[in-house]
């Protein structure tokens, strides 16, 4: 398989060895990281507690500093459960904040490190206001539901390299021991030449919170964000993008060609039925084709449909043999057989050490190019269409409501169907 522009192993790689680097003096010169944590649902919180562990590996020393969420409610009852959780770790003092301009009070707080954990809607805005405010940052995947979304979290890329900051992002398979080895023995060329792919996150139902009474459109839509496209961005793009961030890695490239289908069951137990108003928009299973640089065809399929078989799995074909890549196999043979440390407290470590070692982890484009890949595949299969990445890539797809309240009605677009769903090229300044 010929070179490509961009070796993503690396990525993975230079995570792995920087947690060997012995400990070195914080940037700025201050011992302890002062954390802000934006989003206090499960993943925010989870992420500060997989953080504070890492720390102890790392012998960093970090205190969450400010914590802020769109809801008044969450915040402050994360807030007090985080000061019992956490004790000397948490030091919040005032610097505890809700509405949708949290994130900017958080940021501008006096932290060291963010991290974003908010629903994928809001995270090219929040990425773009701590880039900018010169800080170190967590980003949960994936970085963008649309178009608009991605290019302007490319543009970022650049300004993180001269900065000088980190950007570590939620894609912790590429922190996962066994999978950086299992990874470079296919790049070693183990299985020859890679001819074909194929990925899947198969899953059950998902959670769904029923209107309170007299609640907002908006309020409603951000605590259901998974089932609304401006919030989440359909799962092929909140969940499918680990697999496709996978098989993007192994072949150190993204896709130039989709064409897919997928829909939404009439009466999935998981979700409510009726207007998309009330019970979301997005498609319960997506089926996609991508066709990557090197004439390489992978096949992606996600669902979220209940009693139908599970499936979390890569599976990378080549000239000489194959690798289930998330079982660490290559042509039936375990290559990994190692402990590991649970990645979602390696990615923590990596980019302590990273930060302390002076030579910070920049994944934003790895990530910002896996995230692009499924809402790639989402826009071919909603349209019925071949695209081209370009032609994703440039569309006039943004979902982000202007001048958002959450007080505010918010109408709600149709559920996607192929043949009527276009793909509008954007027009350029």
């Amino acid at each position: 398989m010929q070179a490509n522009r961009r070796d993503f192993l690396a990525s993975g790689a230079a995570a792995a060895a920087v947690s060997l680097i012995p400990t070195a003096v914080h940037a700025k010169g201050d011992s302890t990281f002062k954390v802000g944590l934006v989003g206090c649902g499960g993943r925010g919180s989870g992420a500060i507690g997989n953080l504070i562990e890492a720390a102890g590996m790392a012998d960093a020393a970090v205190k969450l500093y400010a914590v802020g969420d769109v809801f008044d409610d969450k915040v402050k009852g994360q807030a007090a459960s985080y000061q019992k959780q956490f004790k000397d770790k948490c030091e919040l003092g005032d610097r505890v904040f809700g509405g949708l301009d949290a994130y900017k009070k958080v940021v501008d707080s006096g932290v060291d490190l963010v991290i974003l954990a908010t629903p994928p809607g809001f995270r090219p805005e929040h990425l773009e206001y701590a880039v900018k405010a010169k800080k170190h940052v967590f980003t949960e995947k994936p970085v963008a539901v649309d178009a608009a979304g991605i290019r302007k979290c490319l543009a970022l890329v650049k300004e993180v390299e001269k900065n000088g900051t980190a950007v570590v992002a939620g894609t912790q398979r590429r922190h996962q021991a066994g999978y950086i080895e299992t990874v470079k023995r296919i790049k070693d060329g183990e299985i020859g030449d890679v001819v074909a792919a194929k990925c899947a996150w198969n899953g059950q139902g998902i959670w769904f919170h029923k209107r309170q009474p007299d609640e907002k459109d908006a309020h409603y839509q951000i605590r259901n964000w998974y089932h609304y496209l401006w919030v989440c961005g359909d799962h092929i793009v909140e969940q499918h993008v680990h697999n496709l961030d996978v098989i993007n890695w192994v072949l150190g490239a993204h896709p130039v060609k989709a064409v897919g289908f997928g829909g939404r069951l009439a009466n999935n137990p998981s979700r409510p039925a009726g207007d998309p108003k009330d019970a979301g928009q997005i498609w319960d299973h997506f089926t996609v084709e991508f066709e990557y640089p090197n004439g390489v065809n992978l096949t992606s399929t996600c669902t979220h449909i209940p009693d139908v078989k599970s499936d979390v799995s890569e599976t990378v074909y080549g000239a000489k043999g194959w690798s289930k890549v998330n079982g660490y196999q290559i042509n039936k043979q375990k290559v990994f057989k190692g402990q590991e440390v649970d990645p979602y407290v390696q990615e923590h470590v990596d980019l302590l050490n990273s930060i302390r070692s002076g030579k910070v982890l920049n994944e934003l484009q790895a990530v910002t190019e896996s995230t692009m890949t499924a809402i790639f595949g989402r826009m071919a299969a909603y349209s019925g269409q071949e695209l081209t990445w370009d032609q994703a890539l440039n569309a006039a797809d943004d979902t982000m409501p202007k001048q958002l309240t959450l007080d505010m009605d918010l109408p709600v677009g149709p559920v996607p169907v192929p043949g009527k769903y276009k793909v509008q090229a954007r027009r350029k300044a």
